[in-house]
């Protein structure tokens, strides 16, 4: 590879990993004003569950629809109308007055992040060899997920100091210069023709059982990151320890603190073990034990911080699981299979959002310490299945049942 190739393969990979810590940034958001949202918008714990799930309907549903047009379009004109979809889903919660209409915009904005890792997937595969690409992908993870990081204490800070709108609308601002900047620095592609329709490539990937396993199992999984993390993680702080709001709100960033390092760990760990399905199962046990002493309410400040940071470096398992479904699969549907796999494990977050505040709501009688333990407890229950599933497909693939890859 020239300099000059290689220095706009890196242009190209550094504008994927600016949206995806974009997106993150809005995509946390409900979680540092949570209050305000409730209060402004009426909504009750259950309602506030299904605004925030409803980002990852559109995040999902649109996976497939999206990695087609990368494949036929090209991320230069695809990623940066997605970009802007994330602005509009942005602007009723600045404008907006009825619940319905935020909510619309969150179902908007799932859309567009969704093109943030469909869009690194297709960068990668662009600028850099294939035996780089769970390198690459894990490097693109840590420097997006400082968006998640800023999502949290700093992004809060800030609210408090300007409010809540003052924050949004800067943030609408850096998503059209981000849209922009996109545009000009990734090249336009050719690609070359293709020998299956989408459909058949499409039905390929959905009848590999072995793909659906890793999915649906992963999926399981995602509750730390996308239940947790994203949304409940502070207000089950203040409920059961009651630590104050900044705190409760900044703490449970150190998650994603710990992603950024578990990205390119991990990778290296199932390399260098050579059991991709191992680590996976080793990081389920990991989330599993550290949230089910977490429910006892006796962890300090310092072990729920160790804590947070051990589950953020097991949740990049998620880099793993979708490299995992693609080597299930020819060459020629690797990067419809990455899609899907996302698509299908990223959908699990509107389950667990949906789950978590609906618990919460129908428990709420017994008080507010309990009723937030139990809606916690659906990420346990969810990690044991998962758990319980790769440890079971680990088995089958020592046995020989499954080939490796």
């Amino acid at each position: 590879m020239t300099r000059t190739k290689r220095a706009a393969a890196w242009s190209m990979w550094l504008m994927g990993a600016l949206f995806y810590a974009y997106q993150f940034i809005l995509r946390v958001s409900p979680s540092i004003m949570m209050q305000d949202i409730m209060t402004h918008f009426h909504m009750d714990t259950a309602t506030f569950g299904q605004f925030c799930g409803v980002y990852y309907i559109g995040y999902a549903l649109f996976h497939l629809p999206l990695g087609l047009a990368f494949d036929r379009f090209g991320p230069r004109k695809v990623l940066p109308v997605c970009i802007l979809f994330t602005v509009l889903g942005t602007l009723p919660m600045i404008m907006a007055q009825h619940w319905i209409w935020p909510t619309a915009g969150r179902f908007l904005m799932g859309i567009g992040s969704s093109a943030a890792i469909l869009g690194s997937f297709k960068i990668i595969r662009m600028g850099f060899e294939e035996k780089h690409f769970t390198r690459m992908l894990s490097l693109c993870v840590s420097v997006g997920l400082v968006g998640a990081i800023y999502g949290g204490g700093p992004v809060a800070y800030l609210c408090q100091t300007f409010g809540t709108n003052a924050v949004l609308e800067v943030l609408c601002v850096l998503g059209i210069a981000l849209a922009v900047a996109t545009y000009m620095v990734i090249p336009a592609i050719q690609e070359a023709p293709r020998t299956k329709t989408p459909w058949a490539q499409i039905k390929e990937v959905l009848t590999n059982p072995r793909v659906l396993a890793v999915c649906f199992l992963a999926g399981l999984m995602v509750g730390p990151m996308e239940g947790f993390a994203d949304v409940w993680g502070s207000a089950f702080l203040e409920k059961v320890y009651g630590l104050e709001a900044t705190r409760a709100k900044s703490l449970p960033s150190l998650i994603f603190v710990g992603m950024c390092f578990g990205a390119p760990f991990l990778s290296a760990l199932a390399a260098k073990v050579r059991s991709d399905l191992g680590v996976i199962t080793l990081s389920a046990a990991t989330m599993l034990g550290v949230f089910a002493v977490m429910l006892t309410g006796q962890m300090t400040i310092a072990s729920l911080s160790i804590g947070f940071i051990m589950v953020g470096v097991a949740c990049a398992y998620q880099i793993i699981a979708i490299y995992k479904a693609s080597t299930y699969v020819g060459e020629d549907i690797a990067g419809l299979t990455t899609a899907l796999a996302n698509m299908i494990i990223m959908g699990f977050g509107y389950a667990f959002h949906a789950a978590i505040g609906g618990v919460i709501q129908l428990s709420e009688s017994m008080g507010e310490k309990v009723s937030f333990t139990y809606g916690i407890s659906v990420i346990v229950v969810a990690l044991i299945l998962g758990a319980a599933g790769f440890a079971a497909l680990l088995w089958q693939e020592r046995r020989g049942q499954i080939a490796r890859a």
